[in-house]
């Protein structure tokens, strides 16, 4: 491995942690809670729903990235592929709503570990379906 490429490396690695980050954190703004003080709190379904939308997230960049030919292509396919993928979050949550009266957010926010786990794999299939697609 050369020098260029060591330095393509953290470049890449970096600008996609700061996506990352960022991303997280936008989505966060449309959580009916806080992530980080819920989990403080020891409230393991958002734990679990952080931790899957984080790997969703991770595998979406990780896919931008191998089936680009520049950062900035990757960092774009990122960001349209979390707006894809929080359009698609929101229509399956409203589903659950109208069809069985299940309010993920709440239970999330309630601390029910199987309403963090269905939430959190919305985030994780959406990211494989996506994925797929890249």
């Amino acid at each position: 491995m050369s020098w260029d490429q060591i330095a393509g490396t953290l470049l890449w690695t970096a600008a996609g942690g700061v996506l990352l980050f960022v991303l997280m954190g936008i989505d966060a703004l449309f959580t009916k809670y806080k992530d980080l003080e819920e989990m403080k709190r020891g409230n393991t379904a958002v734990v679990i729903r952080f931790v899957l939308k984080l790997v969703a997230q991770g595998y979406i960049l990780s896919r931008s990235i191998v089936t680009s030919v520049s950062l900035g292509e990757a960092l774009l396919v990122s960001i349209i592929s979390f707006v894809i993928l929080f359009v698609l979050e929101r229509l399956v949550e409203i589903a659950f709503r109208s069809l069985a009266d299940l309010r993920l957010d709440e239970g999330v926010k309630e601390g029910i570990v199987g309403h963090g786990m269905i939430a959190g794999s919305l985030h994780l299939v959406g990211a494989l379906i996506i994925g797929a697609c890249l």
